[in-house]
């Protein structure tokens, strides 16, 4: 079938099942791959050689773990995202194993369903926050129901082991092309190098239909560029001339990506010549070489003159080197405590909970009922409705469409290797070649879910079970019921709460940003970091919205309308963004520009009023004359 004539297949089909169809492409990361490789099946055999297989199972599904957190990006943001879920792994996979040994069915099941509780709140702080919640809910359920011999230290350190492991070979191993020079930094120099090119890609399609997604791909480089930059560091600024390079590289890049915005907003095309210099600056960052010369200016109208200012800036500060701001504000510890226990989190927490809880209890009952017979591995059911109950992962029946269909492809491929393969030599190097493969797997949910079922179920063999593909079925079609039941239950509050939390701030970014450049102070700085608040908010909104669209019409139609409400406030900071580089040159607002503000301000409060948003924010008041 031809691309095209996929597309055309894709468009007729339900939202919901066209999302689980859909699959992200890119090129191969084979720095990934590597470590994977490196990680759970060396764990594995080491602890088969000095005979603690019990425990290397154990590292071995941390690695896992960590394998699917394994993202592109810088080594000083890897310590956070693979960090970060490790430690939460570690103590669920202690209390989990301390509860799970000392208390009966029934407050072993009200355990969990707090932990759920608790978890899913944390889960709507961010991404990194989520996967903590994930191997939190996961490790305490393999903690209480694994058959493991060591005390529940022991196996937190087993599972700290696994994670630090593949942490260690991410921190270690240069990436594919960054074999010479200063390899510590290629994430943060590949990240920086993309933002000048997104900025050279927006101004290529200003003009054209191309560009409001040309914007939406530069405010994604500028979200990951400010992630791979501002990980944690033993000191609180940078502390090599390298890094203080990159900081000056980046925070150059700002005033570009402004005026590059603006110029999109104008609709105006401009000459190739404008996006020439931006070209040789992402080369200059990304193989750490002086820029070259650069085209001659074009200073015909405002955001002209501010793009060439701001690229005489950046030439200069790419030979000076002086270091930058980076423009980002840390969340409070009252702004996480109010993403968790908010609408948003209240709503993810009580699901979490209900689907954690009712899967350890239905587990519960049908281990203590021996229906599992010889088998032990209860945890799986709850363990598996963890993965299905996330949101991040794709809208509901997405996630449970793949994870049946992934689920039952990597029981069978299992079945037919085990019957094959010697052991335990034979199922260890099967668990090497899955860790290969899921960077590779992440791109779609059923194909991960493919590969992680046959390494687990070759962890489990080589623990001593016997070979349990059919009721790694059976319990995965039941979570998915017990999901899909759940999901549909209405809760306390209004639903839809995680994309009109995500609206709400949102909006109240963009009207914080706006508020900024109309009160008129000169310092840029401020201004850019409330810019870069305004995109990163809106488009975590977007994603939500994107997700929510593709449920099924049950659960869509509460979201309803949202889309609208995004796009104005796409168009209200994109605006405030020409009017303020239009300050910058002329020092006033012409009433077309302040005509237009007023426009989207009452448009986005008429459109918020339809959708049920109704949490107050502070609208700016515009000023009556230039």
């Amino acid at each position: 079938m031809s691309p095209r004539s996929a597309v055309a297949v894709r468009t007729v089909l339900p939202p919901w099942l066209a999302h689980a169809l859909r699959t992200q492409r890119g090129p191969v990361p084979w720095s990934a791959v590597t470590r994977g490789a490196l990680a759970a099946g060396p764990l594995l055999l080491a602890a088969v050689l000095t005979d603690r297989v019990s425990l290397g199972v154990v590292a071995a599904i941390a690695a896992m773990l960590a394998g699917i957190n394994d993202r592109p990006g810088s080594r000083r943001a890897a310590v956070k995202r693979l960090g970060a879920p490790a430690l939460a792994g570690a103590a669920g996979m202690l209390v989990g194993t301390y509860v799970g040994d000392r208390v009966g069915a029934f407050a072993l099941t009200a355990v969990l369903t707090g932990l759920g509780l608790l978890a899913g709140g944390m889960s709507a702080m961010g991404p990194v926050a989520s996967g903590a919640g994930t191997q939190l809910l996961v490790a305490a359920a393999i903690g209480a129901g694994m058959p493991v011999p060591e005390a529940g230290w022991a196996r937190a350190l087993a599972f700290l082991a696994g994670a630090g492991w593949l942490l260690a070979l991410r921190l270690a191993l240069p990436t594919p092309g960054a074999l010479t020079g200063d390899f510590r930094f290629d994430g943060e120099r590949a990240a920086v190098s993309a933002v000048y090119d997104a900025v050279a890609d927006l101004l290529d399609a200003t003009g054209t239909p191309h560009a409001t997604a040309r914007r939406a791909a530069l405010t994604a480089a500028l979200d990951h560029a400010q992630d791979a930059l501002t990980g944690p560091r033993l000191r609180r600024f940078a502390s090599s001339a390298a890094e203080r390079r990159l900081h000056a590289q980046y925070a150059a890049a700002l005033p570009l990506a402004e005026a590059a915005t603006a110029l999109a907003w104008a609709g105006d095309a401009v000459s190739a010549r404008a996006a020439e210099g931006l070209r040789r600056l992402a080369a200059a960052v990304r193989d750490n070489t002086p820029t070259g010369p650069l085209p001659a200016p074009s200073r015909s109208a405002p955001a002209l003159r501010a793009l060439d200012d701001a690229l005489l800036h950046a030439a200069e500060a790419f030979d000076r080197g002086g270091g930058g701001d980076l423009h980002t504000r840390r969340r409070s510890p009252r702004a996480l405590l109010r993403a968790a226990f908010g609408a948003g989190g209240r709503e993810y927490g009580l699901r979490v909970a209900l689907c954690f809880g009712a899967s350890a209890a239905i587990a519960q009952a049908l281990h203590h009922s021996h229906w599992y017979g010889q088998h032990t591995h209860w945890y799986w059911l709850p363990a598996t409705a963890v993965f299905l109950v996330k949101p991040d992962l794709g809208p509901l029946v997405s996630r449970v469409l793949c994870r049946a269909a992934g689920t039952v492809l990597g029981a069978l491929l299992f079945a037919a290797f085990a019957a094959v393969l010697p052991r335990p030599e034979g199922l260890v190097a099967l668990v090497a070649v899955c860790g290969a493969l899921i960077p590779v797997s992440t791109r779609h949910f059923a194909a991960q879910t493919a590969v992680a079922t046959v390494l687990v179920l070759s962890l489990v063999m080589v623990g001593g079970e016997p070979q349990a593909s059919v009721s790694r079925i059976a319990e995965t079609l039941l979570a998915c019921a017990i999901v899909i039941v759940v999901g549909h239950v209405p809760m306390p509050g209004e639903r839809g709460g995680q994309v009109r939390a995500r609206l709400t701030a949102a909006t109240g970014a963009a009207h914080a940003y706006l508020s900024h450049v109309l009160d008129g102070p000169d310092d840029r700085a401020v201004r850019w970091t409330l810019r870069r608040e305004a995109y990163r908010t809106l488009a975590e909104a977007r994603t939500a919205i994107a997700h929510a669209a593709h449920e099924l019409p049950a659960l869509a139609r509460h979201t309803e309308g949202t889309d609208e409400v995004a796009a104005l406030l796409e168009r209200l900071v994109d605006t405030t963004t020409a009017c303020a580089v239009h300050l910058d040159d002329t020092g006033r607002l012409g009433p077309g520009q302040r005509a237009l503000l007023a426009e989207l301000l009452g448009a986005l409060a008429v459109r918020r009023e339809r959708v049920g948003l109704t949490t107050p924010v502070r609208v700016p008041v515009l000023p009556l004359a230039g």
